[in-house]
């Protein structure tokens, strides 16, 4: 999935040759705009915030921990107290 400034031809292109499914939405000016999901796209959306959020906490932004390991289990516990704070929204 990608947003507007990778509507290209040759990109749709490369991306069904993967044999992916592209989903893009066109850009304004294109004479004629390739059809895309809107529940995909509006999905994309949801782990565009989410990683916005994730970046908030300094540590994940700027990757201080050295191995994947740690730094996965951060971005656990950084995601653990994002949904306890969402579930106790609600």
């Amino acid at each position: 999935m990608a947003d507007r400034g990778y509507d290209a031809d040759q990109i749709r292109a490369d991306i069904a040759y993967t044999g992916a499914r592209p989903v893009i939405t066109a850009k304004c000016r294109r004479r004629n705009p390739a059809s895309h999901e809107r529940h995909a796209y509006n999905l994309r959306n949801r782990i565009e915030r989410i990683f916005h959020r994730l970046k908030t906490w300094r540590r994940v932004a700027t990757r201080y921990d050295k191995t994947a390991q740690s730094c996965l289990g951060f971005v656990s516990i950084a995601s653990a107290f994002l949904w306890l704070r969402f579930v106790h929204q609600h």
